[in-house]
């Protein structure tokens, strides 16, 4: 059965539609809750469902701006059910994604930025250019001021070493990018950026990469 995907305005966001997006991971960490979704439509502007049939497999709360001028893609909250069509759903949330900075921001390179919880997550990156951190990669004074000013945007630019990116949690539930796949085992130097991060406080790991306005013509993101 093919994934279909629905992006629209948060403000549209029923409280049945919160409640079902609640039970995805109701059962497992990061368990976030209606509560905590309820602030998340309040602080984005688009939400990104994806469905099997009837069944939610995953979804996102994104917005698209700029950041000093910069076009952004920003995901302050994504899920995704773990099923063995775990890398489809990404792929096809993703997808809609860049298809939609192609359209807010044609023929120019837009960042990407999140915040991860676990390795797996940098499989959302797939495709973009200089995702940073990376192995062995020692961030540039730019990179650095980067990963500030997404902290900010995130609500954690006191929180963050701009050297490992990694914002240190304060106790209080966290938005991020939760996503595991059973097909595929993270690199062990993906693994290394997490065994300090202490996830249940709220600890992160700052994210980002470019799309480059050639790729996201093309159609090379996503898997589209």
């Amino acid at each position: 059965m093919s994934i279909h995907v629905e992006t629209k305005d948060c403000t549209s966001i029923s409280d049945a539609e919160l409640a079902e997006m609640a039970d995805l991971c109701a059962e497992r960490e990061p368990r976030f809750d209606i509560g905590f979704l309820s602030k998340q439509r309040e602080e984005w502007v688009l939400v990104t469902r994806a469905r099997e049939g009837t069944k939610l497999r995953g979804y996102s709360f994104s917005t698209l701006e700029r950041i000093g001028g910069t076009p952004s893609l920003l995901i302050g909250l994504a899920t995704v059910d773990r099923t063995s069509r775990a890398d489809t759903v990404l792929r096809s949330m993703m997808g809609d994604k860049y298809r939609r900075a192609l359209l807010a921001f044609p023929d120019e390179d837009v960042l990407v930025g999140t915040r991860l919880l676990g390795p797996e997550g940098f499989r959302a990156f797939a495709g973009l250019t200089d995702v940073v951190p990376g192995p062995d990669h020692k961030a540039t004074g730019e990179e650095r001021a980067w990963g500030r000013r997404l902290a900010k945007r995130f609500g954690a630019d006191s929180r963050i070493d701009d050297r490992t990116f990694i914002v240190a949690g304060d106790g209080n539930e966290s938005g991020g990018f939760d996503f595991a796949s059973p097909k595929a085992q993270p690199a062990e130097a993906m693994v290394t950026f997490f065994e300090s991060i202490e996830l249940q406080s709220g600890g992160r790991l700052v994210t980002f990469g470019w799309a480059m306005a050639e790729d996201l013509a093309g159609g090379k993101l996503g898997g589209r």
